[in-house]
Parts: structure tokens; C-alpha cells; sequence
């Protein structure tokens, strides 16, 4: 459900309070202390995140996984818009262990045996931008793990960069609102590295297809998968 022309962001979020009129944050994690005022963050729309938002509202208790750093914000508004689980699996926090510990070769092994949950378990994925800092190796290993986990018809949203994008600072996304992010500098070891062409991005989930995919001006990619059927072509 895209918001644009006449559609509004209160719009959507009457639709989805319709689904799912009562809800309270859901989480693997305690309460965390409310977050700095985020006044300084840059905020930057999004057109995938209102289309991840609309599926999980047709879900019933949906399960979200999200691999980003923590966020009590994040876990707050998930959990009152859906009334869901938000599983919390912080893999930039394994990410820079792996960097620490001079073991990034090892990632593949390790990403394909990190999740513990159930197969076909989990309505949607947050990956972010995760994929920036890994290699092809990990990145593959990464992806076909989380088509394992989602259910069928399940929503993963994430993000690519490109070629001006490789070494930049790690960030943290905070959801602003039902289409915009904020961007918070996130202290981390690793940085982001080589791009990943279009071929190289369906490779790495193969068995999910491509719902929608927008390039932004900054050159970033946004990208919604769904598990299952046949996808649209990446423009």
C-alpha cells in the first residue's frame, strides 16, 4: 500500500490500527531506556518499508527478525502497529567479533548455523543495509538461511549500496514513522565493502522473488523480497 497522491501516512496507519486495534511491544529483549532524542538524525523516506508494513498487517501475531543493532524505538513501534513478536539477532554485533578475532573467513560457516528459530517460522526480516559488509561468500550464506526461516509468501526488506557508498561508516536505521527512517551513525569495526550486482542480489535468495525495488538518488537500493512465486525484474 504505497503512500502517495492523496494517501497519507495517518491513512496507513488507520488501515493498519483497523487489522490489529490493540498491540504493545512483543519482544526476545526487557524494555530498553528510551533512546536519545533523535532531533539531529538525517531522515530519509522510504517506499519499500510502507509495503513491508501493509503485508505483515494481513499476518496474525506476525514474528519479525531483525538483524539490525538494537533499537527500543524499533521494538515499540513493530509492536504497537502489529501487535507482533520482534525477535532481536543483533548480527553487526557478530560481525565485528568476527573482525576482532581476524576471522571473517569464517562467517559463511557460522552464518549459515546462527539462527536458532524454527524453519518457516518468521513473517518478516529486517535486513537493513547488512549486506554492504559482507562478502559474496557470507552474504550467500546469509540469504539462504533466511529464506529458510520465513515462512512462505514472507517479506524481507533490504537495503544496497553502490560503489560510492564502499567504506562508509556503519549505521543504525531507526523507524521514524510508516514511510521514513532515521540515519544514526553506529560505531562498528568493519566497513562496508564491494557492491553487489542485480544477478549477484537474486543469487543470494534464491527460492524468494523480487516484489518491488527502488533506486534511490543517492544511488541506494531499496528492495522488498517475498518468499516463493515468481518476481518482478530489478530496474
Amino acid at each position: 500500500m504505497p503512500l502517495s497522491g492523496g494517501d497519507s501516512v495517518s491513512g496507513l496507519r488507520g488501515w493498519l490500527s483497523r487489522l490489529a486495534p490493540e498491540r504493545r511491544a512483543d519482544s526476545v529483549r526487557p524494555a530498553a531506556v528510551p533512546e536519545p532524542a533523535p532531533s539531529e538524525d538525517p531522515v530519509v523516506a522510504s517506499k519499500v518499508l510502507p509495503k513491508f508494513l501493509s503485508y505483515l498487517a494481513t499476518r496474525p501475531a506476525p514474528i519479525i527478525l531483525d538483524l539490525g543493532p538494537f533499537s527500543g524505538s524499533n521494538v515499540t513501534f513493530f509492536g504497537q502497529l502489529l501487535s507482533c513478536k520482534v525477535l532481536i539477532e543483533d548480527l553487526f554485533e557478530d560481525l565485528d567479533r568476527h573482525a576482532r578475532e581476524g576471522r571473517l573467513d569464517a562467517l559463511p560457516s557460522f552464518l549459515s548455523k546462527r539462527f536458532t528459530v524454527e524453519d518457516a517460522s518468521v513473517d518478516g526480516v529486517l535486513l537493513w543495509d547488512l549486506c554492504d559488509y559482507l562478502d559474496r561468500p557470507a552474504a550467500q550464506a546469509l540469504g539462504t538461511a533466511l529464506a529458510r526461516l520465513l515462512r512462505p509468501d514472507g517479506a524481507l526488506l533490504a537495503f544496497f549500496g553502490n560503489a560510492s557508498h564502499i567504506g562508509s561508516p556503519c549505521t543504525k536505521f531507526i523507524v521514524a514513522d510508516e514511510s521514513h527512517l532515521r540515519v544514526r551513525p553506529h560505531a562498528s569495526t568493519v566497513a562496508r565493502q564491494g557492491w553487489l550486482q542485480n544477478r549477484d542480489i537474486i543469487k543470494m535468495f534464491e527460492g524468494m522473488r523480487v516484489a518491488d525495488s527502488y533506486l534511490l538518488k543517492n544511488g541506494r537500493r531499496e528492495m522488498l523480497f517475498r518468499k516463493g512465486g515468481v518476481g518482478r525484474p530489478i530496474i
